[in-house]
């Protein structure tokens, strides 16, 4: 069977939001409809797609609990799209959104599918992170449960790959500085989809831009900040992504089904690989999930024109660059993050997979048109690691 090509048509999404009760911004958005927003406009600038076009909607997200239980299903439903298109949740931690467009694309490319929207999305206020978690017991004998959690083994990656507080701080830096750029510049107005929200006091507010993303950041400051994860550490608060919410959507279709319709598109789905490693130091998942890309496709590194790689930590991020050499050992970067990262523009977890994607896709169009070839990548609680390859038609 000859494998048909996947295109991506467009892809969207909200602006990541602190996920905070009182200074939230989606405070009294539930996470159904920030889906609602990307479904929608997805819909609206491609007019040639219909709801009932659409074979299978599969949604990632960290947490599928509580709001976000079984949500590519029943919010779907929810807002009044078609019972017949099969709609779906997905979890894997943070690359959840990246999961479900690797799941996507596989359906379109082995002909089980037309046309998939592949989705992400996570409100880490209303449904907080490991909500109604509990560990095997026999998990808790292999592994010691405090290297566990996602700030001590960003401590771990630190001291195991020689990453020192002060790069860390030059990369959280860079990452301010290119997102608030990106911001200032209107470089993110193709992808953001403007959300009704809440400011502090309360007052309607049109959500258009990240809430996280400060013009700079006080190097003296970050340097007198405390070390939560383990005492005289190197991650901070600073060094880390923040708690966040938003949703992102990715539409994609058969090249064939693109041409018939008469859509345009620019990029195709290459290739994706999942990678497992050890729990204990899961930000390294990155890492292992580039070289083994590389090697599958056969596409040299210095062939890759961006990458989006989330940064969930500074430690992790820089560890993996390091290790795999896709760009210099320190900010700022030529290929990585270029509109800035996790650190700056906020982490919703399952809803990342799917927004570096999208930012991807923007960035290779507006920065890098010559290139053939980009990659999305991010590690995950639980050493799961993800990354695909897009390449140019």
């Amino acid at each position: 069977m000859q494998l048909k090509e996947c295109v991506f048509i467009d892809g969207v999404r909200t602006a990541n939001a602190r996920a905070h009760a009182e200074k939230g911004w989606f405070k009294q958005v539930k996470p159904d409809q920030t889906l609602a927003a990307v479904y929608k406009a997805l819909f609206e600038r491609n007019p040639k797609v219909k709801p009932e076009d659409v074979d299978t909607v599969i949604v990632g997200t960290a947490n599928p609990s509580g709001m976000q239980n079984d949500i590519g299903r029943l919010a779907w439903l929810a807002h009044g799209y078609p019972e017949r298109t099969a709609s779906q949740t997905v979890s894997n931690q943070c690359p959840s959104g990246m999961t479900a467009t690797i799941n996507a694309a596989r359906a379109i490319m082995t002909g089980e599918a037309d046309i998939m929207i592949a989705a992400g999305v996570e409100d880490m206020e209303k449904v907080p992170m490991g909500a109604n978690m509990a560990f095997p017991d026999k998990f808790m004998e292999r592994y010691y449960i405090l290297d566990i959690p996602m700030g001590n083994t960003a401590e771990k990656v630190a001291a195991l790959y020689n990453i020192s507080r002060a790069d860390q701080e030059n990369m959280a830096v860079h990452s301010h500085k290119c997102a608030y750029a990106a911001t200032t510049s209107g470089k993110f107005k193709n992808e953001i989809v403007p959300v009704m929200g809440k400011d502090d006091a309360g007052n309607d507010l049109l959500v258009d831009k990240d809430q996280w993303v400060r013009e700079s950041l006080d190097p003296a400051q970050m340097a007198t900040m405390k070390t939560p994860f383990k005492p005289d550490g190197t991650v901070t608060a600073a060094t880390s992504s923040p708690l966040t919410a938003g949703a992102a959507a990715l539409l994609m279709m058969s090249r064939e089904k693109a041409d018939e319709l008469g859509l345009s598109y620019t990029y195709k789905y290459k290739f994706g690989v999942q990678e497992g490693n050890d729990p204990t130091i899961m930000g390294m998942g990155p890492a292992v999930c580039i070289d083994k890309l590389l090697k599958k496709t056969g596409v040299n590194k210095e062939d890759i024109g961006a990458v989006e790689m989330n940064e969930a930590f500074a430690a992790q991020a820089l560890a993996c660059i390091r290790e795999t050499g896709i760009d210099k050992p320190n900010a700022p970067f030529e290929k990585v993050n270029l509109w800035g990262g996790a650190i700056a523009l906020g982490h919703p977890l399952g809803e990342s997979g799917a927004r570096i994607i999208v930012t991807l896709l923007n960035v290779l169009k507006n920065e890098k048109p010559d290139a053939k070839y980009g990659i999305a990548t991010l590690c995950g609680g639980f050493g799961n690691g993800v990354a695909v390859m897009i390449e140019k038609v």
